[in-house]
């Protein structure tokens, strides 16, 4: 019984996973396309469901560790899926937070081309989808290859902030928007954070060995 259980939780975390994803996507959208109903739509109609994905899955796990008190291997499951359920919700609010910047956007002139705001919100998705796929398949290579991939998503947030700060010494008037652009790739630059210490807690789940903050040793 506690496994079918386990299977539901982790077909919700999944769900939950696949729901941040689209809002990451959807706030690029909207940003990169001025569409403010990308935006509003994130903000208004899937938070509010990511909410709720949160709470459903908090109450599911405990409902499981009341009723079950599971051992070992099932507890660090549900432990584990709890910690996933926590940093998806994080994810959430970082994908709310870049709308609430592309509202104020898509209103007023271009600083610069988008074109590393994308590439980073790229690369984060794909590291969240990855993360939940290696907590679902126990697949550690996959686990260590979102490790490896944050420094990607580092490398182009400081490429964007060295632009950007040239942009406001050259033109004072280009300050206010370009700080709602670093708050972008600030946000960004934290979901791909989130998928690593995701990541980082697959590879203890599965090996034992705890590989945080100092990752480029193993």
């Amino acid at each position: 019984m506690i496994e079918e259980k386990i299977k539901i939780l982790k077909q919700k975390i999944i769900e939950f996973g696949l729901l941040v994803e689209e809002m990451i996507e959807k706030s690029i959208k909207g940003l990169v396309n001025k569409n403010e109903e990308y935006l509003k739509e994130v903000i208004e109609r899937l938070e509010p469901i990511a909410n709720n994905f949160e709470i459903e899955i908090d109450e599911l796990c405990i409902e499981i560790i009341a009723q079950y008190e599971p051992k070992a291997r099932n507890l660090r499951l549900v432990l584990m899926i709890l910690k996933i359920n926590n940093d998806l919700e994080r994810v959430g609010d970082h994908a709310v937070n870049i709308c609430e910047s592309g509202l104020f956007l898509i209103k007023r002139p271009d600083v610069k081309p988008l074109i590393d705001i994308p590439k980073m919100a790229e690369n984060s998705i794909k590291m969240i989808k990855d993360s939940i796929n290696s907590f679902i398949e126990e697949n550690v290579e996959l686990a260590r290859n979102v490790c490896k991939r944050d420094d990607i998503v580092d490398d182009l947030r400081e490429q964007i902030v060295r632009e950007l700060i040239n942009y406001m010494i050259e033109d004072y008037t280009t300050i206010e928007r370009a700080l709602h652009l670093l708050r972008i790739a600030q946000n960004l630059e934290r979901i791909a954070d989130l998928s690593t210490n995701i990541s980082e807690d697959v590879i203890f789940m599965i090996e034992g060995k705890v590989i945080k903050h100092h990752f480029e040793e193993q």
